[in-house]
């Protein structure tokens, strides 16, 4: 009866004799369990990170999208802005109505180069009003932010992010100078310090001037969004539909308009990047397969050349079924020992992730970290039955003979 203890042993001494054998099965087990674990931390990360961003917005946002959607996400026009009617400032004032309704912010975006005094940089302008900063959760570094006032009042002020402020003015102060957006002239009035994303633009990087007066610069009609914040969760299905009846009374009888909620925007995206998650760790598994054939191969060869070996046990006495139990051993030792580096290499590539992307969450999921490791182990034993059971079924007068 062969113990537990003497076939690790022999098992392990089989391992280490053959140095760079082990070493390759070991490699490719292993960069197929580090895979696994930095694709999905990605994914993950991602996942984490734009839940993070919709999240910092509040979860009582309504977005009206204008042109009709039959779902949620909208349609690529939608995404463009491009309507039947548009979607105006007056529509946004009637809105506000509702007693449930807190805030109210029309956005505009557009790209246009601001300069002063002959430093210039290309960059993105959002147009809105007042309560964008309180809607957004900003915070302001010096002077204010766009004032209270009428929303369809084209105001030449603007405020401006930090990195803006370094570029175009270096040493000099930015507040009260006068800067040229496209052909038109704007005054600073505030500096933004908030930093990060915010619904894919970097805040140091911001422009932003009244809503009219962006609508003026890119001489558009329509607005491109419309945020609303409503007091109460429990208030939104209410000021959802207040919000499609008014549209459709403003436009002529037609619901032109998608309107989606926070939480809406939020469990879309989950799905999406759930589902690219589990599709790119089941990519990097593949190379889990890889390394289970890679590791077949080499023990088919391995048996091929230790038959004198395994003829030698069979002679002493060893069944068949020890000889089969051999090889597992070695398949589950060299499976467990390649799984383990990959786990290491694998923290340790999301590590250099997080490190080099700060913003970025790329931590692994606790399913894919035992999800890799289990399909590690499974993978080295299917694969190591082969050369098993080759092993088990030799002749030991053959395999001695072979020698």
């Amino acid at each position: 009866m062969l113990l537990l203890r003497d076939a690790i042993h022999f098992s392990w001494s089989a391992l280490t004799a053959n140095f760079t054998r082990t070493f390759l099965m070991l490699l490719a087990m292993s960069i197929g369990v580090g895979s696994v674990i930095i694709l999905t931390a990605l994914g993950e990360g991602a996942r984490n990170y734009v839940t993070a961003e919709f999240s910092s917005l509040g979860t009582n946002l309504i977005i009206v999208i204008p042109g009709r959607s039959e779902t949620s996400g909208g349609a690529p026009a939608t995404m463009m802005g491009v309507t039947e009617r548009d979607l105006t400032l007056d529509d946004a004032i009637a809105l506000t109505r509702h007693p449930k309704v807190s805030r109210i912010a029309p956005f505009n975006i557009g790209a246009a180069e601001i300069s002063w005094q002959g430093r210039k940089r290309e960059t993105t302008i959002q147009g809105s009003t007042h309560e964008l900063l309180m809607l957004r959760k900003w915070k302001m570094a010096q002077g204010q932010f766009l004032p209270e006032a009428d929303i369809s009042r084209a105001n030449s002020v603007c405020v401006i992010g930090k990195n803006i402020r370094n570029e175009i003015f270096g040493a000099h102060a930015a507040l009260g100078q006068w800067v040229r957006i496209g052909d038109r002239r704007y005054r600073i009035i505030g500096i933004l310090g908030s930093e990060g994303q915010s619904m894919g633009f970097d805040v140091k990087d911001a422009v932003i001037i009244p809503v009219a007066s962006a609508q003026s610069l890119f001489n558009v009609p329509s607005l491109f969004r419309i945020f609303i914040e409503v007091k109460t969760r429990e208030a939104l299905p209410k000021v959802m539909t207040f919000i499609k009846d008014t549209i459709r009374e403003r436009h002529q009888g037609v619901e032109d308009v998608t309107v989606i909620t926070q939480d809406a925007v939020l469990k879309t995206f989950d799905r999406i990047l759930s589902a690219l998650t589990y599709t790119v760790g089941g990519i990097a598994a593949i190379s889990l397969v890889v390394a289970g054939i890679l590791i077949m191969n080499v023990m088919l060869v391995s048996v091929s050349q230790r038959t004198s070996e395994i003829g030698l046990l069979k002679s002493l006495g060893a069944s068949a079924r020890a000889i089969l139990n051999l090889i597992l051993i070695e398949a589950v030792l060299l499976s467990s020992l390649g799984a383990l580096t990959g786990l290491i290499i694998g923290h340790i590539g999301s590590w250099v992730i997080r490190y080099a992307f700060p913003v970025l969450p790329a931590y692994p999921p606790a399913w894919a970290t035992l999800a890799s490791i289990f399909v590690a182990l499974i993978t080295g034993i299917l694969f190591s039955l082969l050369p098993a059971k080759k092993a088990a079924q030799l002749d030991p007068v053959v395999a001695l003979a072979s020698h």
